[in-house]
């Protein structure tokens, strides 16, 4: 059983990832489709409840915001494995503007602000990077630094 956390500015990527690398394995709770807390948690407590593996697909900026989550998979025996998508808020901006349905720029640029780097102290059992190259994404071990 495996929780997966996404961590990153709007626009690095995760929800292409997700579709890429989890479409067929993993539940994708997030808040763009839920677009509420409450049913974020009621889905979120039937992943644990039946057992199924979920990708938390939000931007997660701070330590804080992903605390909910590890530790309610922790309680639930689930293995955490953290992604965090390495991206400029400029290059974010970009891509933004190529979106069907941008965010506001605000959003990203005050995302980009509060940005906690996640680390093995909070519980991961797997931190990887992940980056976007001219021919996709790109998968690095964790190693602490930026």
């Amino acid at each position: 059983m495996e929780a997966v956390i996404f961590v990153g500015l709007q626009g690095s990527g995760k929800s292409s990832f997700f579709r890429e690398r989890f479409f067929s394995t993993h539940v994708r709770i997030s808040l763009d489709l839920l677009r509420t807390r409450n049913r974020e948690r009621r889905l979120l407590a039937v992943c644990l409840e039946t057992c199924q593996p979920f990708v938390i697909d939000n931007t997660n900026p701070t330590c804080l915001d992903r605390s909910r989550y590890v530790a309610a998979a922790k309680a639930a025996r689930f293995s955490v494995s953290g992604f965090y998508f390495r991206s400029k808020a400029e290059e974010c901006l970009v891509r933004n503007r190529r979106r069907a349905r941008s965010v506001p720029e605000a959003a990203i640029l005050s995302t980009a602000k509060k940005l906690e780097i996640p680390s093995w102290n909070e519980g991961f059992d797997s931190l990887k990077y992940v980056r976007l190259s001219e021919t996709g994404f790109v998968i690095e071990e964790w190693n602490d630094e930026v």
